[in-house]
């Protein structure tokens, strides 16, 4: 009996080396708090864009936060950054597959905010 049950988790651990977390990308949609129009570049470890405000970007996941430096069309400037936070329920789904190593060097498990809203004064 235990020769089998060591048998079934080896072949669970050997045929499970994909992630549940597929999508390498997590779409952030950007206004700014005074309504206002303008660009932001953003940047984490994995990758840097510089996008139109309001509006959506698809940003690389990272376990690293996602920095903005932004600039409204009036001149007003802000910076800051997104925190990068873990998806709990697909990283316990990973973890148990592959013990979370797929998810964890390609920071699939990691997420920012779906919605954030840059601070203008």
């Amino acid at each position: 009996m235990a020769k089998h049950l060591a048998s079934i988790l080896l072949l669970v651990f050997l045929t499970s080396c994909a992630s549940i977390v597929n999508d390498p990308d997590v779409p952030v949609t950007l206004s700014f708090s005074d309504g206002s129009s303008g660009t932001c570049k953003l940047s984490n470890k994995r990758a840097q864009y510089e996008v139109e405000v309001p509006g959506t970007q698809m940003v690389r996941r990272s376990d690293d936060a996602l920095r903005y430096d932004c600039k409204t069309e009036s001149g007003k400037t802000s910076f800051g950054s997104i925190p990068s936070e873990i998806e709990d329920a697909k990283l316990a789904g990973s973890v148990l597959i592959d013990l979370g190593i797929t998810d964890s060097i390609t920071d699939k498990h990691r997420t920012y905010t779906p919605n954030f809203v840059v601070p203008v004064k």
